[in-house]
């Protein structure tokens, strides 16, 4: 055998042995793990706590009372019973609040003020003291002092505002705030914070020129300055084999001597929307069409809100004020809208205040206005005839010139903050869909996969408070108002819900918010079976009824008042089958087809389809 073969032999025999020897130790060590017993899930979900109590500690009190509601005292198995369980349980939520104090300390030497304070609402939720490490308010205005230091005026009136509808403001820094106001042009924050002065008894001397200039008036002219159209420069699109310019315009004012403006999201969404594929770059226009385009980016944006934050290197002539009390028109009141309707710059049209509390977006309500608005005014402002910004133009309805609408101005006051920080603005979201009737807040419908189905939270319960704020609301704004409560709040921070069920028996649940999805149902539908999912898309409970396994049939157990299965004449009882049902995410909404014999026209059988928007107006 020669030399080289030898080699080749004992290196194959040699691999082989090896190869056995590995086997063998990986046949015994299989072996040996299958002798371990099995971990049972709530083992499992003690490592989950165990690792969160750490890493992210309020998620790990949102597994903790996951856990306890689980394997609690009248469960199956009381596993959180258990002596060395329930030591182990306390262990964890002990240390996971002494790892939230130790990070809002962190946040707060790193001066991450928006992670201080939502660690400060999130222990106060718990009931923690944090007067040691850092209230609500207290840090709120060391931010607003902050970012006057750093000469960000936007941001440190805002925060100033709010820390005073926290806690109210003492007189110096209501004067220091107003000086600042006044440097800075912003003649409404300036009187907001003058009407905090004067209403103090003991009194502050306010110079006579700050006093003027906040009580003075704005007229539209003024106004004009601050407004500008914004131009969305798409390419061209290809029609019958022709180029022909895609370019889209939209109106924007500016909020801030630094170059930063509010529009609609739906002005500016080809720079941001990662579904669209094509070219876009975003201008404004401070004159008429002769006038040069100016270069501008996005910021932030909030589709939920149909709004977005812009921002240009130019020095604005004028600043509309939105640091304000937020006070809500009248029904009758008198506005002014400003705008670019159908290319026309610096267009002014008034008319009134038609109504309040529209429901036409996801969070909250809006603002009905007569005012002549077109194509090209979304994203304009809406003023009263003190000056006032009302609102912000965000849709009309096409061939009813006088059907026109406003995001409020105090909504985007709560919207900018997320806003500024840039980027998406994330929303928190529960996962319940809600029904309000004369008992309350009802809840109909839990998203799976969310933090209200991980509480195992019940339909047919009613939301008493959130974070222990009872919501007294008029009729039809009950949800708007529960919306209001959760929105400045971020994913991550701990909320307290109050339910109730019919008897009037409360139940208290802690959850974590996550992050809302931009279509809610959709998500749900996803994961959800069609039986259940029609419920908050249709408002349709249905009650399995025999059928065949391909065509099974169903009783109309419920309809809930005024939704689309009520509008369609369906019933309680009515028999049904569901010959199809489509999500079209695309067009933002879904398709039912049934089959249905109608108890109140005598049982005759009747095919129907059914359309529902997906971006629902009563989710939380």
């Amino acid at each position: 055998m020669s030399g080289y073969i030898k080699k080749l032999f004992f290196a194959h025999t040699g691999l082989i042995l090896g190869l056995f020897i590995f086997n063998s130790c990986n046949t015994q060590a299989m072996a040996e793990r299958r002798l371990v017993p099995p971990r049972s899930i709530s083992e499992l979900r003690l490592d989950d706590i165990a690792r969160y109590t750490r890493d992210d500690p309020t998620r790990a009190i949102h597994l903790i009372e996951v856990y306890r509601i689980i394997y609690g005292s009248g469960t199956v198995f009381p596993e959180a019973e258990n002596p060395e369980i329930k030591g182990s349980l306390d262990g964890f939520w002990e240390e996971a609040i002494e790892n939230m104090k130790s990070a809002q300390l962190k946040a707060m030497d790193e001066k991450n003020w928006s992670e201080a304070v939502s660690l400060a609402r999130s222990l106060s939720v718990l009931g923690i003291p944090v007067e040691s490490t850092g209230a609500e308010p207290e840090l709120v205005l060391q931010f607003a002092r902050e970012q006057v230091e750093n000469g960000v005026n936007l941001a440190a009136f805002l925060a100033a505002v709010e820390a005073h509808q926290l806690k109210p403001l003492d007189s110096d820094d209501a004067f220091f705030f107003l000086e600042k106001a006044v440097t800075a042009k912003q003649r409404r924050t300036a009187a907001f914070f003058l009407n905090i002065l004067d209403s103090r008894a003991e009194g502050h001397v306010v110079p006579q020129e700050l006093r003027e200039y906040a009580l003075g008036r704005d007229s539209p002219s003024d106004m004009i300055r601050g407004v500008a159209t914004v131009i969305i420069d798409r390419g061209v699109r290809i029609e019958r084999g022709r180029g022909i310019p895609d370019v889209g315009q939209g109106s924007a004012f500016f909020v801030d001597s630094s170059g930063l403006l509010i529009t609609n999201y739906h002005v500016i969404s080809s720079q941001v929307d990662t579904s669209y594929r094509g070219f876009s770059r975003l201008f404004i226009r401070m004159g008429d069409s002769a006038s040069p385009r100016i270069p501008a980016r996005v910021i932030g944006w909030d589709k939920a809100m149909d709004l977005a934050l812009l921002k240009v290197e130019i020095n604005p002539e004028y600043v509309f004020s939105v640091a304000d009390d937020g006070i809500i028109p009248s029904v009758g009141e008198p506005v002014l809208a400003i705008g670019t309707p159908v290319g026309l710059e610096k267009t002014v049209t008034q008319g009134i205040v038609s109504a309040l509390g529209r429901r036409l977006t996801q969070i909250g309500d809006i603002i009905q206005i007569d005012a002549a608005v077109n194509y090209g005014n979304s994203g304009g402002p809406v003023v009263d005839m003190s000056g006032r910004l009302v609102g912000v133009v965000f849709a009309g309805i096409d061939r009813f010139q006088v059907l026109n609408f406003a995001v409020p101005a105090e909504r985007l006051i709560a919207a900018l903050p997320a806003m500024l920080a840039g980027g998406k603005a994330e929303r928190p979201w529960l996962g319940l869909t809600i029904n309000e009737t004369i008992s309350g807040a009802e809840i109909l419908y839990v998203a799976p996969s969310t933090p209200a189905a991980d509480q195992r939270i019940r339909e047919g319960l009613f939301i008493s408070s959130i974070n222990g704020k009872e919501i007294n609301a008029v009729q039809g704004a009950l949800i708007p108002a529960l919306q209001d409560i959760l929105f400045p709040l971020k994913p991550g921070e701990l909320v307290s819900l109050d339910l109730s069920d019919r008897e009037g028996n409360i139940t208290r649940r802690l959850l974590r918010l996550v992050s809302r999805p931009e279509l809610p149902l959709a998500e749900a539908a996803r994961i959800d079976t069609r039986e259940r999912i029609v419920a908050p898309l249709f408002g349709l409970f249905l009650s399995p009824a025999g059928g065949s396994g391909f065509t099974p049939s169903y009783q109309v157990r419920r309809v809930v008042r005024c939704s689309i299965a009520y509008e369609a004449g369906l019933s309680e009882n009515d028999p049904l089958t569901i010959r199809g049902f489509r999500i079209l995410e695309d067009m933002g909404f879904a398709l039912l087809e049934i089959n249905v014999r109608k108890r109140r026209m005598g049982y005759l059988e009747t095919t129907m389809q059914l359309p529902a928007l997906l971006d629902s107006t009563d989710t939380l």
